[in-house]
């Protein structure tokens, strides 16, 4: 074909055979996941029989079109594309069973007939973008026909953004979506000419591009489209030479699988050297391409990696059910809602279905679609509610139905790896979200912990940790929630090593040369511990030494001792020799106890609440080293005792460290209950201003401290707060309030209605500070033996234990 060779010619009406040697070519316009466009798909094929089947995709990708035929390929999946020197600049192209694409390929694969994809390769659209500062992809690749229904989503005009949207207009609809569903989705299965409906949609997007065109040549530069349409142009340009070359190749006819929006493009005529010229210079990079699973949850997102198909559970019933869509759609969500222990009999079925009916009829429709079905459901099996019409949508319109891709699959080693300890470890990818417990105690259990913080480090959130049920250390909880992103960030990790050990490793090394502070370093290091990364924590506790000897600020300090101790912790658990990190937190400990002192003098009020907060975190440090005594310092428990007391009696010191201090050597048993009130009498005297009294309150009883019980149980100290406040002076009050209401307001509401009601009974019915209790309901000056044994029963049925028989071991328990 010479340079002067046109490529399609002719109008839009008529597609011309297929078979027939150099016939036109047939274009088969679709809408990306579209269930009405994958029928007609599979219907044009089987009436025409082409030679050859192009569609739209990566050429890259031809390699991996067998692939789609095994028996453990089972869609949605996705061809997933990444730069080999950049893994982390990608694109996807997800294919659901309803994808007319994928219907595509199953026919030509079923019916031993070549299939190729035409698109732009995807060595260039990853280059584009990485020359454009994009970084990855966004949807699949695809670019403009990705949102529904083929519609654009980066050119700026309204018509090539949602081309649909202008057609259902000029038919009179409101809604593009409800629209195609009539004219598409709706359609007869096989009923009259297979080829109807994309010569229609021919028609009709032929008509729109040109009135777009017009527009644009009417506007001027203003109306010139953007980035968007050069590259529909490059596409379109590199797509006609493809259709081209199969021409001369397969004199049987070729058909094509597109975008509708692109099929007056690929029909237009065009010479050889016009489309050559629009490739010319391209960017290029050198790229990998794989099938990775997917899920319907992502092709419901219109946004990241997504696809914008707001509906695809519903799409998947439409395109597998044989018959009766709706009543069978509606036998799902009665399934689903008795599963929910919600009463849905039969009959609520079939009065669903005749709801249906009914409201299509009236609103103009030739068959119930999901907005008719949901009306019906929403009326008769949910009472008119919403909540339980929100898990319908969750579980069955969009689902959770995670895609499998066949062991044969191309993949960089470490998801190899991976994929061989998932297996080992019976720990499956699965898209719903669930939660793990495990008990590291079992080996098993142990394994998947470990994978899971090697994962963590590796920047692979595949589980996230929470709060376990159990305070014990074996004990770890996870929420995991495999999304089909995490594929292209496992291959990025893949630069770090080919297992997940060895990656894991040189990670956390190259993570501690970065680190930016003290605390990122020992952070790091527990990080380690709980990923079981021997060959990582030598160097880290190398350089975190470094560190700690150079760093001179207690606030970094202290930020990075409890860490450090959380660590021996794990250590303790997973049987990991953590000697030189012990030696280094006690060692990190003494420097803090040291400095902290005379970090603390002269602060504001943020500086002193953050000074607090590191206070609380080394108590809580300390409270967990080991007590042997260190060399030359003795017990480092003492050692912080007598910093607190410094701290507490230390005027320099706000007044919210001051009172921290006293509360935490309180609660230790430090510091007798006569000498806190002592000091809080001190500190609330006349002569100490009334913000400074404020701020000793909110360290003492605020902060999530359990002060609020505090209070609650010891009269006294109520008593001397309520006596302050009541004789602060009206000029100070307004700036003490915003700071007792941020303290108060932190307690439990059971805790806020208690002291109230002390409150309101005044002093006189509470009793004086030396008598507090006395005579006041709940509160006593001694134990009441009777009230004490009244728990015992309770505490052997938490214990396990049987109760003991009236009379029995019972009596003078409490004493």
């Amino acid at each position: 074909m010479t340079g002067t060779d046109r490529a399609g010619g002719g109008g839009p009406g008529g597609q011309g055979g297929a078979g027939e040697p150099g016939g036109r070519p047939l274009l088969l316009g679709v809408r990306h996941h579209g269930p009405g466009s994958a029928r007609a798909v599979r219907a044009a094929l089987e009436a025409t029989r082409p030679g050859v089947v192009l569609i739209e995709g990566p050429p890259e990708a031809d390699a991996l079109i067998p692939l789609a035929a095994d028996e453990d390929m089972r869609p949605p999946v996705a061809l997933l594309a990444h730069a080999v020197d950049e893994p982390g600049r990608s694109a996807f192209w997800p294919l659901a069973e309803f994808s007319p694409e994928w219907v595509a390929v199953r026919w030509a694969l079923e019916h031993d007939v070549p299939a190729r994809f035409i698109d732009l390769p995807a060595a260039h659209t990853l280059a584009w973008r990485a020359v454009d500062g994009h970084g990855d992809v966004d949807a699949d690749g695809r670019g403009d026909d990705q949102a529904p229904p083929g519609r654009s989503g980066t050119a700026p005009a309204d018509v090539r953004r949602d081309p649909l949207a202008a057609l259902a207009a000029a038919a009179g609809h409101d809604d593009p979506e409800r629209w195609w569903e009539d004219v598409i989705e709706h359609r007869g299965r096989g009923a009259g000419d297979a080829l109807a409906p994309f010569t229609a949609l021919e028609e009709a997007m032929t008509a729109l591009r040109e009135t777009e065109e017009d527009g644009e040549a009417e506007g001027g530069e203003d109306r010139e489209g953007g980035d968007g349409d050069v590259r529909d142009l490059v596409r379109e340009a590199h797509m006609r030479l493809q259709v081209r070359a199969a021409r001369r190749e397969f004199a049987e006819g070729v058909a094509v699988v597109c975008g509708a929006w692109h099929v007056p493009a690929l029909r237009r005529r065009a010479t050889v050297a016009a489309d050559r010229a629009l490739l010319k210079g391209l960017p290029r990079t050198k790229v990998d391409m794989t099938w990775v699973p997917w899920t319907h949850r992502r092709l419901s997102r219109a946004g990241g990696y997504g696809a914008g198909i707001e509906s695809p559970g519903w799409y998947g019933h439409l395109f597998a059910a044989v018959d009766r869509p709706v009543e069978r759609w509606l036998t799902k969500v009665a399934g689903l809602l008795r599963a929910e222990d919600r009463i849905v009999s039969p009959a609520h079925v079939i009065e669903a279905t005749r709801l249906a009916e009914t409201l299509a009829v009236i609103r103009g429709r030739p068959l119930p679609g999901l907005t008719e079905a949901t009306d019906a459901v929403r009326a008769v099996m949910c009472d008119g509610s919403d909540v339980p019409l929100a898990l319908v949508h969750d579980r069955l319109v969009v689902g959770d139905l995670l895609g499998e891709v066949p062991a044969g699959a191309p993949a960089v080693p470490l998801q190899r790896d991976l994929t061989r300890a998932q297996r080992r470890l019976r720990l499956r990818p699965e898209a719903p979200e669930r939660e793990l417990e495990l008990d590291l105690r079992k080996e098993t259990d142990a394994g998947r912990s470990r994978l899971l913080h090697r994962l963590r480090l590796l920047g692979v959130g595949w589980g996230e940790a929470v709060a376990s049920r159990s305070t014990g250390t074996f004990r770890e909880a996870w929420r995991l929630r495999w999304e089909p992103e995490l594929s292209v960030r496992v291959a990025e990790a893949g630069v770090w090593g080919t297992t997940v050990l060895s990656a894991a490793t040189a990670r956390a090394q190259a993570d501690a040369v970065t680190a930016r502070g003290l605390a990122e370093v020992t952070a790091l290091a527990e990080r380690c511990l709980l990923a079981e990364l021997p060959d990582a924590l030598a160097p880290v506790m190398r350089i975190l030494a470094d560190r700690a000897a150079l760093d001179t600020d207690v606030g970094h300090l202290a930020q990075a001792l409890p860490a450090l101790v959380r660590s021996l912790r794990y250590g303790d658990v997973r049987g990991t020799d953590t000697g030189a990190l012990a030696e280094v937190a006690e060692g990190l400990a003494e420097r803090v106890f040291v400095g902290l002192p005379a970090a603390c003098a002269a602060l504001d009020a943020d500086a002193a609440e953050e000074m607090r907060r590191h206070v609380d975190a080394v108590h809580t440090a300390v409270g967990l080293l080991g007590d042997a005594p260190a060399p030359g310092r003795g017990d480092v428990h003492s050692r912080w005792r007598a910093v607190l007391h410094t701290l507490s009696a230390r005027d320099t010191v706000p007044g919210v460290v001051r009172g921290r201090a006293v509360r935490l050597l309180l609660d230790d048993g430090e510091l007798a209950p006569d000498e806190a009130a002592r000091l809080m009498v001190l500190v609330l005297s006349p002569a100490t201003p009334p913000a400074d009294a404020a701020a000793w309150i909110e360290g003492f009883v605020g902060g999530g401290s359990g002060g609020g019980m505090l209070l609650l149980h010891d009269e006294r100290l109520l008593a001397l707060v309520d006596a302050w406040l009541t004789g602060v002076p009206a000029d100070a009050f307004t700036h003490v309030l915003p700071l007792l209401r941020r303290t108060f307001s932190a307690y439990e509401p059971g805790v806020r209605r208690g002291l109230g009601e002390l409150v309101r009974r005044g002093p006189e019915a509470r009793g004086s500070v030396t008598t507090a209790g006395s005579g006041v309901p709940g509160f006593a000056a001694g134990l009441d033996p009777v009230r004490a044994d009244a728990v015992l029963p309770v505490v052997r049925l938490l214990l396990g234990r049987h109760p003991a028989p009236d009379g029995g071991d019972l009596a003078g328990a409490s004493t």
